[in-house]
């Protein structure tokens, strides 16, 4: 089974991460002291349209974030 791609939009200061055609969504930030993103608007269900748990999506999700904020300068 391949594994569906995730897409990653960055906004000012958030890092939105979706799976396209379901309800998996996520928003990373990262506040001034913190060292590492935060996550906020998270899914909190299974959607049934995909083979992947909402576990599974978040956990995918936010290495791509950490890596787009590495990437950012926003994190080390």
């Amino acid at each position: 089974m391949s594994r569906p791609d995730l897409h990653v939009e960055v906004r000012e200061y958030e890092i939105t991460v979706t799976l396209p055609g379901t309800s998996y969504t996520v928003t990373y930030f990262k506040l001034a002291r913190s060292p590492q993103l935060l996550a906020k608007n998270f899914p909190t269900k299974d959607d049934s349209r995909v083979p992947l748990t909402n576990a599974e999506f978040l956990a995918r999700a936010w290495k791509l974030a950490n890596a787009k904020a590495r990437e950012l300068g926003w994190i080390v």
